[in-house]
Formats: C-alpha cells, sequence, structure tokens
C-alpha cells in the first residue's frame, strides 16, 4: 500500500471552502482506499489530507482524473500553499 499525509494552507477565510473542494471532488478515485480531509485545529487556515492508496501507481494515476483536475483547478485560487507532506507504507488498519 502507499499512503500520503499532507498539508494545505488556505488564503484567510477560505479554509471551509479549500477543505469543501478537496472533499467534493476527490471521490470515485479507483485503487483509493481512504481520503481523509480534517481541519488543523492549531491553524485556522490549515486542512489536512491522510491517503491510503492499494499502491503509488494508482495516486499517480488519480491525478490525470478529471474530478481531481477540476479539484485542482478550483483549489489553485484559494490555496496559499502547501506545509508538510509525508509518505507512508500502511499495513492495515480501520477502514483499509
Amino acid at each position: 500500500m502507499y499512503g500520503l499525509i499532507g498539508k494545505m494552507q488556505a488564503q484567510p477565510g477560505q479554509r471551509d471552502a479549500l477543505a469543501g473542494i478537496m472533499v467534493a471532488h476527490t471521490v470515485g478515485m479507483p485503487g483509493c482506499l481512504s481520503y481523509i480531509v480534517a481541519h488543523d485545529p492549531t491553524d485556522e487556515r490549515a486542512i489536512w489530507i491522510t491517503e491510503v492508496w492499494i499502491d503509488r501507481e494508482s495516486h499517480q494515476a488519480s491525478l490525470h482524473l478529471p474530478q481531481v483536475q477540476d479539484a485542482i483547478r478550483l483549489a489553485r485560487p484559494i490555496l496559499a500553499g502547501f506545509g508538510e507532506r509525508f509518505e507512508t507504507v500502511p499495513i492495515g488498519g480501520l477502514g483499509i
């Protein structure tokens, strides 16, 4: 399996809009076992995205899906930047 945990920073006042885009436009991704969007409780502009995929190739392929391309296009104007990014190797757990 392949995992990613990444932080995204929204423009001021745009965190909910950014989170909404990431939730709404990332459904139905082949090979995705889990995709969680969460608010950062200590940073009012940040969200965390935790992903689990069957393999790295499925994640890479997802970047070309129409709904993911739409998410990128919609998020770009309200995105202030990226924070930490961690790759993981999931071994099991609830929801996998």
